[in-house]
């Protein structure tokens, strides 16, 4: 494996496409990850209190990468925020690599779960939220990024309907929207996070600006969704 060893090079914006261009292979899920780019990047440069140096503090925000099939842009935005070293991404995918094509919570500094399968990170992302709330931490903050897809699983109805009669105010889920959901319906996500008692906001989920006002509308007592839309995944 790499040496952990971190340089002094500091990334911005501008260097994810070449970082992100490091990874390469077969993998299949290349719009999946490209999706997420924009917001993932808001939330780490700007919202998460989240670092290297915190990566293991019980008072940090925690972050869960649902869509996982599509891990590109996390890992080069974890690798840009100094989690572990750029060159890793060179190895993706190989064997002897800690970034599999879905990422592992053992391998993958600053990953909170091992994720990929639909359906299974805003559940994880409740129940989190549940435990935080059991050790009396009011502090940190628990944000899921999700698919639209992932929606169409029974397992986020029940998520979704639980958090919002729970009141769970320091939970958050970001949707990338990329119209891939086999039976979304227009203004349908936006409704269903709305009638089970959430905050919710819609967004490009290309502009930063939106992303972050979004991101950091107060919502007492509830917890919040943000919407964001990009390209459909076809076009």
């Amino acid at each position: 494996m790499t040496s952990t060893t971190l340089t002094d090079t500091e990334y911005g914006y501008d260097d994810l496409p070449r970082l992100m261009a490091r990874m390469t292979g077969a993998e299949k899920h290349g719009p999946a990850a490209t999706s997420t780019l924009d917001a993932l990047w808001v939330l780490y440069d700007r919202v998460l209190r989240v670092s290297p140096a915190t990566a293991t503090d019980p008072a940090r925000d925690r972050f869960l990468l649902s869509k996982g099939h599509g891990p590109m842009a996390y890992y080069a935005i974890l690798a840009a925020k100094g989690f572990f070293p750029v060159e890793w991404l060179d190895g993706f995918g190989a064997y002897d690599s800690p970034l599999g094509h879905h990422p592992d919570r053992v391998l993958v500094p600053g990953a909170e779960i091992g994720s990929g399968s639909l359906g299974h990170g805003l559940p994880l992302a409740v129940g989190t939220t549940l435990g935080l709330r059991a050790q009396g931490r009011r502090g940190p903050r628990v944000w899921v990024l999700v698919g639209d897809a992932e929606l169409d699983e029974g397992s986020n109805h029940e998520a979704i309907a639980y958090a919002g009669s729970s009141r769970l105010a320091a939970l958050h889920v970001l949707v990338i929207d990329n119209a891939s959901a086999s039976h979304a319906r227009p203004g349908g996500m936006t409704a269903r996070f709305r009638a089970a008692g959430w905050s919710v906001a819609t967004v490009d989920g290309r502009d930063h600006e939106e992303l972050y006002e979004a991101f950091t509308r107060p919502h007492p007592d509830r917890p919040h969704a943000v919407i964001a839309r990009v390209e459909p995944k076809n076009s």
